[in-house]
C-alpha cells in the first residue's frame, strides 16, 4: 500500500497526460500530491520532510507550468528533486558529519562505517546523475517520450540501482550472520 501511495501522483500524472495532455496532468499531479500529503498527515499525524519538499517543488514548478503554459518547468521538477536529495546527503555528510542514510536505516541494518559511506556517496551520485539524465531527456526528446521516461525509465533505473545496492550490502549482512 505504501509503495502505491508513494507513486500515486506519478501514475495519475502519466494516465492523465496520455488522455488530456501535459497541463491537465500537471494540475492533477499537484492536486494528487496535496491529497497524498493530507492523507499521510491524517493517517500518521506527520509527514516526512522529503514529502513536504516534494509537495513544495510540485506546487512551484507545476504552478509555473500552468501559469506560463510552458511545459519546461514541470520537466525540471524531477531534476530539482533529485538534486535536492543529493545535496541533502552531501551537505549533511560534509557540514554536519551525519550520514542521513544511516540515520534512516541504521535501526534496521547493521553495516560497517565504510559501507555506510559508500552507500551515501553512491546514492548522492545516483541522484545527481538522474537529475542530469532527466534534463537530457527533457531537452532532446518530445514531451511524450519524457513522460514515459519519467515513469518507466526513472523507476527502472531506480530498481536496478536498489538491486545493486542490495547486492553490495548483502556482503556485509552475510558477514554479520557468519560471526554470530
Amino acid at each position: 500500500m505504501k509503495i502505491f501511495l508513494d507513486f500515486f501522483p506519478i501514475i495519475l500524472f502519466f494516465v492523465v497526460f496520455k488522455a488530456f495532455g501535459i497541463f491537465a496532468a500537471t494540475a492533477v499531479a499537484i492536486v494528487a500530491t496535496i491529497g497524498q500529503i493530507a492523507w499521510l498527515w491524517r493517517k500518521n499525524g506527520f509527514v516526512e520532510p522529503m514529502q513536504w519538499v516534494s509537495l513544495g517543488v510540485i506546487v512551484v514548478f507545476g504552478g509555473a507550468t500552468l501559469i506560463t503554459q510552458d511545459e519546461t518547468f514541470i520537466k525540471w521538477k524531477p531534476t530539482v528533486l533529485y538534486w535536492l536529495m543529493s545535496s541533502a546527503l552531501w551537505i549533511a555528510h560534509v557540514v554536519f558529519k551525519r550520514n542521513l542514510l544511516r540515520q534512516l536505516m541504521g535501526t534496521q541494518l547493521t553495516l560497517p562505517d565504510h559501507a555506510w559511506r559508500v552507500l551515501l556517496h553512491s546514492w548522492a551520485v545516483f541522484f545527481t546523475g538522474m537529475g542530469f539524465l532527466n534534463l537530457w531527456v527533457a531537452d532532446n526528446f518530445d514531451t511524450d517520450t519524457w513522460v514515459s521516461f519519467k515513469l518507466f525509465g526513472g523507476l527502472g533505473f531506480m530498481l536496478v540501482f536498489v538491486v545493486l545496492q542490495g547486492m553490495y550490502m548483502s556482503r556485509f549482512i552475510q558477514e554479520e550472520k557468519d560471526e554470530t
